[in-house]
């Protein structure tokens, strides 16, 4: 999951817990820490020797708190898988452009499109599965499908791109037809 501390962003995995003592992985390095959560939000951690005390004030939302130390204070978000995939995808719809790209890794399950298809926005042109969610992608404009570069049951990365487009620019002229460019 991601963690965001302030303008910090860390990449935070567990890796075992064992009564109070978790094993953490952060940003790819691997620490131990011994934590005792009171019934009043209060922590206590144990990490190499040092003994931490903060008070975790939880949001309504469940996944950020106001997290406030001895010295300091800071708003710590909980970023988990599926609000990150679902933050990709509306950026990578908004981002469209000339190409569709999977925002995270998945398995093609449909391509209802072929190349050469004229398409208007709205149109679906791939169904991707990702964490046992199925995502249907669609386009942001009109326009033609220049090339397909996956098919249906390919395994994609994340930011890989699906299929290049060519958008429809219209316009109109004085006498009030559309001169459509692509």
């Amino acid at each position: 999951m991601e963690i965001h501390i302030g303008n910090r962003v860390a990449d935070v995995s567990l890796l075992g817990k064992e009564g109070n003592k978790v094993r953490l992985c952060i940003d790819g390095e691997e620490h131990e820490v011994d934590i005792v959560m009171a019934e009043n939000g209060a922590c206590s951690l144990l990490h190499d020797g040092h003994s931490y005390n903060a008070e975790l004030i939880r949001s309504e939302g469940g996944k950020n708190y106001q997290v406030n130390t001895f010295f300091s204070s800071y708003s710590v978000d909980i970023i988990d898988s599926q609000a990150k995939y679902l933050r990709m995808r509306r950026n990578s719809e908004e981002k469209q452009g000339d190409k569709i790209i999977s925002p995270m890794p998945g398995k093609v399950v449909k391509i209802p499109v072929g190349e050469g298809d004229r398409l208007v926005a709205g149109d679906i042109v791939a169904v991707i599965e990702a964490m046992k969610m199925q995502s249907n992608y669609k386009v942001s404009s009109d326009c033609v499908v220049r090339e397909i570069l996956v098919k249906e049951g390919d395994t994609v990365n994340g930011n890989q791109v699906l299929m290049t487009l060519d958008v429809i620019n219209q316009e109109e002229n004085a006498e009030g037809t559309n001169i459509q460019e692509v």
